[in-house]
């Protein structure tokens, strides 16, 4: 048992020592040392499990923040410091406070992807921290390696790095998010969304959308020596292995919004104290993490992109529209 304890940031900080390489991993891929660095943070015990409306949360978004700042992101105008507040009533029907981190990258046109994660996990739970390593640090750490990326190379579409708060109570923050965008939502062409992306022992990170969006299968690379990246989870008939809704492109596609989502099937730390840095694949997590800046590249090549992918859910939603085309 794990039993909750606060150290203090400056000693958890200076406890974070960057990862070195694998030796002989240049064979399959080699560790990225800032991405597991801010894992290793978020998911440490002095962030209480970053449950919506605590302080571990404060501190995760102050760490989110503080990167947003360091790699030149823009903040929106109506978001103060990127942060944008929403409230929702919980479970018991009380209020609860949440908050969402949105940066941008401006491109060349004002479409604009949005890469997103949540930051929000479990808490503690009868004493236990329940640190959400992969779930979902991973992704957020993800969300920061894109970022990083594209603050060095200019993207041809405005990039929206929305860090969501309360996915864990109904994807609260990612709703809010689309209920109150900070552009116009027309002009938002898909969502990529990263929710456990570092804890497979098969080597197997899915692609889910592409059920409904066939046309976005040619972004992805499944030639991948290193993980296995593999389309799927996203047909209805799959009942609950049907993750088109479980995570946070579930509040995209309500609005008929275009989607991929990228995570590993459930494990056996998934939703347990256990779920913490020592037990994520380290390997994998950095692979799968350049697996998806690789579709992002990808996509944000395209012109027209918003515009091809309405016309491609237009046509499906009415197939004798296709007679046009």
């Amino acid at each position: 048992m794990k039993i909750l304890y606060i150290l203090p940031l400056a000693m958890m900080l200076s406890c974070c020592s960057s990862v070195k390489n694998q030796t002989g991993a240049t064979d399959t891929g080699k560790l990225d040392t800032q991405l597991l660095k801010d894992v290793e943070v978020l998911s440490s015990d002095a962030y209480q499990g970053r449950k919506t409306g605590t302080k571990g949360a404060e501190m995760a978004r102050a760490y989110i923040i503080e990167r947003f700042q360091k790699l030149g992101l823009k903040s929106y105008p109506q978001h103060v410091n990127y942060a944008q507040e929403f409230t929702f009533n919980g479970r018991s029907g009380a209020k609860v406070n949440g908050t969402n981190i949105i940066g941008y990258i401006p491109g060349k046109s004002t479409n604009a992807v949005v890469v997103s994660a949540h930051y929000d996990h479990l808490g503690v739970v009868k004493d236990e921290v329940f640190n959400g390593a992969d779930d979902n640090a991973s992704g957020t750490a993800g969300l920061l390696k894109i970022a990083a990326y594209f603050a060095k190379n200019k993207p041809n579409n405005t990039i929206i790095f929305a860090s969501f708060d309360a996915e864990e109570m109904g994807l609260q923050g990612a709703k809010a998010f689309v209920g109150n965008p900070p552009v116009n939502i027309n002009t938002i062409a898909i969502d990529l969304n990263m929710d456990m992306i570092s804890h497979s022992d098969k080597g197997e990170l899915y692609v889910c959308g592409t059920f409904k969006y066939p046309d976005l299968k040619k972004f992805v690379d499944t030639a991948k020596t290193n993980i296995k990246v593999l389309f799927g989870h996203d047909d209805p008939k799959q009942g609950h292995d049907d993750w088109t809704n479980q995570s946070d492109q579930g509040a995209f596609n309500a609005k008929n919004i275009p989607f991929l989502y990228f995570g590993v099937e459930d494990h056996k730390d998934y939703h347990k104290a256990t779920d913490e840095y020592s037990t994520i694949t380290k390997l994998f997590f950095s692979n799968a993490a350049s697996a998806v800046l690789d579709v992002v590249k990808n996509i944000d090549k395209q012109t027209g992109l918003q515009l091809l992918l309405k016309d491609k859910m237009r046509m499906m939603d009415n197939p004798r529209k296709s007679e046009r085309f």
